[in-house]
């Protein structure tokens, strides 16, 4: 049974509240809303652009328009006029387009069809909003940010501090998880969580969750496999109706809230992202990053890891070099 759409907004509503209770008000418009987050001097907010916004993340994750939503439905991405005029002039551009994974696919086997989708958008992006800042979260993640790359390289438009995969789902998951084991609140728990957005190379860093803590090696053991595959999880648990939609969507809103406070000049605004980065040898990496007016404007190291976080690095780093390179490959054939 359908909700009614202002039992939708009300929770909607909820989930805003919880991202900055402080600072940010939603502006009562009979439909989602509208954050009310201003630049510094009282300026005109930031131009937001959600390329999929008709599916099941979008509509959600609109809470991050500040002027009127550029809102493109998936069935458009293939006209290059609607395209193009969605994205003139865009500050910030959020990619959850594409297909959803379904009971017994993994994120790779969206490659085929939503890397030529982020194709596409991309090159939408480099002609029409080219120093736009762009979330990714179209997946597979580990492959669709190096094919946004690529695209702006033969466009000559790439930035590496404006390219950022959405890996905040995973973060969101594994401090909920820590924060059940440890009877906290989730807004008190941060989990650093490196690596990528798909299976073995998503890893949580347990010895260094803030507050300061330790877990037995069976609870190790069981918050890694739950955050690896809480993705896996949600697509059995609907049973073919699709995968993670409003956890996605208040991931996206939080994390693309987050660039929005660095582009107007907040300091201290730290996230972890899939990033190009020279943190391992690998050419693009999730970590901690600090996002300010350009981007991204420090990623931060790994710190110390624990023997177990040792192993599952190298586990990571071998699954998310062969990821990579699919999406290098895609454009480069």
């Amino acid at each position: 049974m359908m909700q009614p759409r202002s039992d939708v907004n009300q929770r909607i509503a909820r989930i805003s509240a919880h991202l900055d209770p402080q600072n940010h008000q939603m502006e009562d418009t009979g439909s989602l809303g509208r954050l009310n987050c201003r630049a510094k001097g009282g300026a005109s907010g930031f131009k937001v652009a959600i390329l999929g916004a008709a599916g099941g993340i979008g509509p959600a994750s609109r809470l991050v328009d500040e002027d009127e939503p550029s809102r493109l439905p998936p069935p458009s991405i293939r006209r290059q006029q609607q395209l193009e005029e969605a994205l003139t002039g865009m500050e910030l551009v959020i990619i959850p387009a594409g297909v959803p994974r379904k009971p017994g696919m993994t994120r790779d086997d969206l490659f085929n069809i939503n890397a030529g989708i982020v194709k596409t958008l991309c090159e939408g992006i480099a002609k029409c909003c080219p120093n736009a800042i762009v979330n990714v979260i179209s997946n597979p993640v580990n492959s669709t940010v190096p094919i946004a790359a690529e695209v702006f390289k033969k466009a000559g438009t790439f930035d590496p501090k404006r390219l950022l995969g959405v890996t905040m789902l995973d973060v969101v998951r594994a401090n909920t998880f820590v924060a059940e084991v440890l009877g906290l609140d989730p807004r008190d728990v941060d989990v650093p969580v490196v690596g990528g957005h798909a299976g073995v190379t998503i890893l949580p860093l347990l010895s260094q969750v803030k507050p300061p803590c330790s877990f037995t090696p069976k609870e190790v053991d069981y918050l890694t496999d739950r955050i690896q595959n809480g993705g896996t999880e949600v697509v059995e648990a609907k049973a073919g109706a699709g995968s993670a939609t409003l956890s996605m969507a208040y991931a996206a809103v939080k994390f693309a809230d987050a660039c929005l406070r660095g582009l107007r000049g907040d300091s201290g605004v730290v996230e972890c992202a899939f990033v190009a980065s020279q943190v391992t040898e690998l050419p693009f990496f999730a970590s901690k990053v600090r996002l300010g007016r350009t981007g991204v404007e420090e990623i931060h190291p790994l710190g110390l890891l624990n023997e177990y976080e040792r192993t599952g690095l190298e586990k990571a780093k071998k699954e998310l070099a062969a990821s990579i390179q699919k999406g290098v490959t895609f454009i480069r054939k």
